[in-house]
């Protein structure tokens, strides 16, 4: 795989089961090289592989988040295809096709659809502008007032002016209703089966912004005031009822100041009583990351996907848990986003050397073929698993992936590439970094260290301090683990050139690459990208970054000496690699004065540095 061979990726997106499951809907997304975007149409495929999936949608700019009526009649989706709106309206088709009918007009993007019982209204999810936005020349608008902090979100932008609430729509158009307002953040609604009420996920409350607890909260399916159904004790999101509307299932993380903890299935009464963890006996990370759905109900049991040792599997468990969790989908894969109705079973998955295509049942059934046409032709090359040892013993899971065309007796250049989070996991699915760099001649190897999600919650919280914690805190054991890679390779496959290792990640990953340079000269190169170089700064320059104070296990104001023990700009005299450093001007979790801070010291003493 080359560079420029990004521009020729797809891949299978988004399933969605019809209600009377014959059918499954999804997303083909590919990329447009001539303007440099995403594209994505609507397909529709026979769930029982009995014929062959058929184009739904144009697809001419970008069609996504498929959603069936509850009647069969309808499927409604999102689009950027206006031309006087580049964020995703909404979208309405008969289901067995015809033309679109827009349903909203608005400048600022629809998420997060939930169609009525009844197959009337469609519920979402909108950011709303303040009245300033409404002057088009920014130098005559009015000053932004914010007295909250997450006044901007990555990816997002400015949100303090621009809060998200709910809206919904009539199927036959007109004026949508605003349901939520205030300046709170309302997300992910659901409506009771008998329509009466939306159930959704919010920041609410006196001090929202600080704490970032997400609660569930009820209002009236024609409006009025939310009420609360959970209390602080836990963050609580992606609501879903029952069939019978007696329980909702949610996404449970317990909030008690401290962080990382691995996310559970909860389960609890429609008024907000009675809650009880399913999970809890798996000790995993039940809200997997980046793509995960709401715990969906099948019958009595609650499907669910978990992240595992690299692979993100599904899961299925009673509801009322009279059972432990059992397996549905496993193996060496990263399951992408599932359904499940009627014992119906339908996701996307990929592997190492396989985009994300789409399969039904726990059989496995391959319903798509949509990335062949990307793989083929390509030497693209499978991840070895091996168990690397650390400083103090401990097994570290970790992968080498071979330069493609590899021949037996040459020795190889190396890259050590870290992933972000710390919180996260890099996966068994598809990778087209690796790819690129194996494609250059390189072996790579990549791991999950301590710290990361995808083992116990005790394995995820290792790293926590150095106040108060079980760790040391950032660059301890994270660092040891990653070396114990780098020693445990080095010695298993002799074709690895320990002269001409490099190391390279992002975010966290990339905090992790600066702390390394700064701690040992093994590496011949390294790049550095969109890091945290100096925690002190990035707590207040971040969007979220001051959250860290849970981890670290306290804030910067009380402990400033620890923070700047952690900050890799505290150890730049010590840096003797050569390092390149790369970072995008609008990332807002890691500020680009992460950046130009590291890259100013450096400079100024004399080091090799871009």
């Amino acid at each position: 795989m080359l560079p420029e061979d990004v521009f020729e990726l797809t891949g299978v997106a988004d399933p969605r089961i019809s209600p009377d499951g014959s059918r499954v809907a999804y997303q083909v997304w590919w990329i447009d090289r001539e303007s440099n975007e995403y594209r994505g149409a609507i397909w529709v495929a026979p769930l029982d592989g009995s014929g062959e999936p058929r184009r739904f949608t144009s697809g001419e700019r970008r069609d996504g988040s498929p959603h069936w009526s509850p009647d069969g009649r309808w499927l409604a989706f999102t689009s950027n295809r206006s031309a006087e709106r580049t964020a995703p309206q909404l979208y309405v088709m008969p289901a067995d096709g015809g033309e679109p009918r827009k349903l909203t007009d608005a400048k600022d993007g629809v998420e997060a659809l939930a169609w009525s019982p009844d197959s009337t209204r469609i519920a979402y999810a909108m950011r709303v502008r303040d009245a300033a936005y409404e002057e088009e020349d920014e130098a005559k608008r009015a000053p932004r007032r914010f007295t909250r902090l997450l006044y901007k979100l990555d990816t997002v932008g400015w949100i303090g002016d621009r809060r998200k609430h709910l809206f919904v729509v009539d199927l036959e158009g007109g004026e949508p209703q605003q349901l939520t307002d205030g300046d709170c953040e309302d997300d992910e609604p659901v409506w009771s089966p008998d329509g009466q009420r939306i159930v959704f996920s919010a920041l609410r409350g006196e001090r929202w912004d600080t704490e970032l607890v997400s609660r569930l909260y009820t209002v009236d399916a024609g409006g009025g005031e939310p009420e609360p159904l959970t209390d602080g004790s836990g963050s609580c999101t992606k609501p879903a009822f029952s069939p019978d509307g007696s329980r909702i299932a949610y996404h449970y993380t317990v909030e008690d100041g401290t962080m990382p903890h691995n996310g559970q299935i909860g389960v609890m009464h429609a008024d907000g009583s009675g809650a009880r963890l399913l999970t809890t006996g798996l000790d995993r990370q039940c809200e997997t990351y980046p793509l995960t759905r709401e715990p969906l109900w099948d019958g009595d049991r609650i499907v669910f996907a978990i992240e595992d040792g690299g692979n993100v599997h599904l899961y299925a468990v009673a509801a009322d848990g009279s059972n432990e969790p059992e397996q549905l989908v496993g193996g060496e894969q990263v399951i992408g986003l599932y359904d499940a109705r009627a014992g119906r079973l339908a996701y996307t998955a990929s592997m190492h050397t396989k985009p994300m295509e789409l399969f039904e049942g726990t059989g496995q059934r391959r319903l798509t073929d949509v990335t062949s046409s990307f793989t083929s032709g390509r030497d693209l090359v499978e991840a070895e698993r091996f168990t690397a040892i650390s400083k103090d013993g401990t097994e570290v899971d970790a992968w080498l992936v071979r330069p493609a065309g590899f021949e037996a007796g040459k020795r190889y250049p190396v890259l050590l590439s870290i992933h972000g989070g710390p919180f996260s996991q890099y996966g068994t699915g598809f990778f087209d970094e690796f790819q690129v760099y194996s494609g250059g001649g390189y072996a790579v190897l990549y791991s999950n260290p301590r710290g990361g999600s995808g083992h116990s919650e005790a394995w995820a919280r290792a790293i926590r301090g150095p106040v108060d914690g079980e760790g040391s805190g950032w660059g301890a054991r994270d660092y040891e683990d990653l070396l114990g890679v780098v020693d445990t390779a080095l010695e298993r496959f002799d074709f690895l050139d320990p002269e001409r290792m490099g190391v390279l990640g992002g975010s966290y990953g990339g905090f992790m690459t600066s702390w390394i340079v700064g701690h040992t000269n093994r590496f011949r190169a390294a790049l550095s990208e969109r890091a945290v170089n100096n925690l002190v700064s990035a707590f207040g320059s971040s969007d979220v970054f001051w959250i860290f104070e849970r981890q670290f296990g306290g804030p910067v104001y009380d402990h400033v000496d620890e923070w700047l023990r952690m900050s890799p700009t505290t150890y730049a005299r010590q840096i003797e690699t050569p390092l390149l450093i790369v970072h995008s001007e609008r990332d807002l979790r890691c500020d680009v004065e992460q950046a130009e801070h590291l890259f100013t010291v450096l400079r100024l003493l004399d080091k090799e540095v871009e």
